[in-house]
């Protein structure tokens, strides 16, 4: 999962946010199918990775240098900015499946 991610978010890709997370988000919701039963943290990871090179595509559209990877960058573009976005969240399906139980 983690190389399909690093090849769909690589920051020479010229399309657009929503473009991108809308191409994305078919794999983690697959994934998630395969991983539920695992531990909580496997989840908060890839999610984590997600939203790290996210964060990177989008100081490479403003022509800043660096990956993504600083606390000004989550100040910036915080995990809700992603949902509003649209983005598919491994840890929040895993939340809601937990209470339809």
């Amino acid at each position: 999962m983690k190389d399909n991610v690093r090849q769909l978010t690589r920051r020479t890709r010229g399309d657009s946010q929503g473009r991108i997370i809308a191409d994305l988000n078919p794999m983690p919701s697959g994934w998630y199918g395969y991983l539920k039963h695992a531990q909580g943290r496997v989840f908060q990871i890839l999610d984590a990775l997600i939203r790290r090179r996210l964060r990177a595509l989008l100081r490479k559209q403003e022509k800043r240098p660096d990956f993504g990877r600083s606390y000004a960058d989550h100040c910036r573009w915080p995990d809700a900015f992603f949902a509003t976005e649209g983005l598919f969240t491994l840890v929040e399906a895993r939340r809601l499946a937990s209470q339809s139980r």
